[in-house]
């Protein structure tokens, strides 16, 4: 059985830019990741992507790109984030708790697509509302609740 993981973290300061990594975030309850731009009283405060799904991409469209890149802010590795569905609560850590709350978004030429030719949120992306927070890092276990 392969164990989930936190594979990488981003932020960026305003909405609408490039996600860098950060090596380590405090996901504040009910606001989303101290630092981003999506953070904030409303459903999408968090984003979240597999990890294989930028994989698969990056080998079906001859790419190389990298965490933040598809402007997620959580990539999860080892775990099927396509078949969490609106509702569905997972931990990342000790103590953030995510709910799903909406799955994918309408497609328009966001940053992301005018920058690579391709984009995935609007399809795979899980948007979330942080239910507890805590600090979460690279590596820390994700556990489907």
């Amino acid at each position: 059985m392969t164990t989930a993981k936190v594979h990488s973290i981003c932020i960026c300061a305003q909405r609408g830019e490039l996600k860098k990594e950060i090596p380590e975030a405090l996901f504040i309850e009910n606001f989303g990741i101290q630092g981003d731009g999506h953070a904030g009283d409303w459903g999408r405060q968090v984003t979240c992507l597999c990890w294989e799904s930028v994989e698969k991409s990056n080998a079906e469209h001859g790419l190389s790109m990298g965490p933040g890149d598809f402007a997620e802010n959580v990539a999860i590795e080892g775990m099927d984030v396509l078949n969490l569905q609106a509702g569905d609560r997972f931990r990342l850590g000790d103590a953030a708790v995510l709910e799903v709350t909406q799955i994918g978004k309408p497609d328009h030429p966001s940053v992301v697509t005018r920058s690579f030719g391709v984009t995935l949120l609007p399809f795979e992306g899980r948007f979330c509302r942080v239910i507890t927070g805590g600090r979460v890092k690279p590596g820390d276990p994700v556990v489907k609740l």
